[in-house]
């Protein structure tokens, strides 16, 4: 068993090759050799998003706090919520991030295949984000 404290490991800012706007990236957990899964919470800012993006195994998002948007590639933008929870196949191109006027936290989960977890893209523009 290992636990991990809360606070024990530090936060991180969202990369701007990554993400548009103000990000908090707090890793959760990490693959132990055969696994492969690995978490993080993510908090984005009013506004900030991720860059265009995608997983090798897809992507799992659930909603803890605020009010958010996620888009795939050629589909609407959808509104999310607590309690939300989102499943990206893999290889599907899509982005996630706060709405205009709220911030949001989502814990994502994703598995790494050949050291692999997420091939970034473009960003998302302003008309994307606004649907």
């Amino acid at each position: 068993m290992e636990i991990t404290r809360a606070g024990t490991k530090p936060s991180g800012k969202g990369p701007g090759d990554w993400f548009t706007g103000a990000v908090r990236i707090d890793p959760l957990f990490n693959p132990h050799a055969p696994e492969r899964v690995q978490g993080a919470s993510v908090t984005f800012e009013p506004g900030a998003r991720t860059a265009w993006h995608t997983h090798p195994l897809g992507q799992t998002l659930i909603v803890t706090a605020g009010v958010g948007r996620v888009q795939r590639w050629g589909g609407p933008v959808e509104v999310i919520r607590p309690g939300d929870v989102v499943w990206f196949p893999g290889g599907e191109k899509h982005w996630h991030g706060a709405g205009p006027d709220t911030g949001m936290t989502h814990i994502a989960i994703q598995e790494v295949q050949d050291g692999q977890v997420v091939d970034w893209m473009e960003h998302v523009s302003d008309e994307q984000y606004g649907g």
